[in-house]
């Protein structure tokens, strides 16, 4: 008799419907592989997006995805196509479910899917836009492979900064910073400079963002002037041996540079550069 209650419970233990399984629900604080999870305010997302001044033409990947709030509202208020990588499956789950609640699940156009992945092993080099909210350590990390991105490409950090990598912009809410950079173009080194029918070498010396340089003037090497860069998109001046200024802006490709200049007499005219 015992044995044949005994199988009865345990046909009915087969046989039961398993107990449903707790909804997951995230944790401030909660650990993951690199950092605690804590989400960004809503008002310094809209900030860090506006500050990377989003269009629907914008690639926005956003590393540590966590609840999929960055990446949703990169779709829903400026219509970007964007991706978020998380690496607890549990999470990237919860915000996929909260990226069809705000009605912008999927991929593309407008849209916002979130990635089960290790940011570190993630090749985010297509992206027009990278935001971020990790520690410092993991920026650094980050640094090399972000400085290695298409010239003009956005990056966006809420509270933690790049070390010496200056930002562009630094904005400020409630106490939390905003931190934005835009990737520059390589142009350190030197090059042929070629203006008006007349060639001459230009040496530029770079950290970042920031650029100095000279151009040659015979034996002269004048220093340049207001030299900037941004991106792809370079300015820079100098006072010719004749006590002329010439102003020049243009674009980087790579090994070319090219332009237009005007100087303080009225003429004008294209250069080009090529790296020596």
């Amino acid at each position: 008799m015992i044995r044949l209650l005994t199988i009865i419970y345990l046909s009915f233990l087969i046989s039961a419907p398993a107990a449903a399984q707790p909804k997951f629900e995230p944790q401030v604080g909660q650990a993951g592989k690199d950092v605690i999870w804590v989400p960004t305010p809503d008002e310094v997302v809209d900030r860090m997006l506006t500050m990377a001044q989003i269009t629907p033409n914008d690639f926005v990947m956003d590393l540590g995805a966590g609840d999929g709030k960055i990446a949703i509202a990169a779709a829903k208020k400026f219509g970007a196509r964007a991706v978020g990588i998380e690496y607890n499956p549990d999470m990237v789950k919860h915000a996929n479910g909260n990226a069809q609640t705000a009605g912008v699940a999927g991929n593309g156009i407008g849209k916002a899917l979130i990635r089960n992945g290790d940011i570190f092993a993630t090749d985010f080099s297509q992206a027009t836009v990278i935001t971020m909210y990790l520690l410092p350590g993991l920026n650094m990390k980050l640094r090399p492979q972000i400085l290695a991105m298409r010239p003009g490409t956005r990056v966006v950090s809420h509270s933690f900064s790049m070390e010496d990598w200056e930002a562009d912009e630094i904005s400020s809410l409630d106490g939390r910073r905003a931190y934005f950079w835009v990737v520059p173009a390589i142009v350190q080194g030197g090059w042929s400079l070629e203006a008006g029918g007349q060639k001459t070498e230009l040496t530029l010396e770079q950290t970042f963002q920031k650029i100095s340089g000279t151009v040659a003037l015979g034996a002269l090497h004048a220093g340049l002037r207001e030299a900037r860069l941004r991106g792809f998109n370079i300015a820079f001046g100098y006072v010719d041996a004749a006590g002329v200024r010439r102003d020049f802006t243009g674009r980087v490709a790579g090994g070319k540079m090219e332009g237009s200049f005007r100087d303080e007499k009225g003429a004008e005219g294209r250069w080009s550069a090529v790296k020596k």
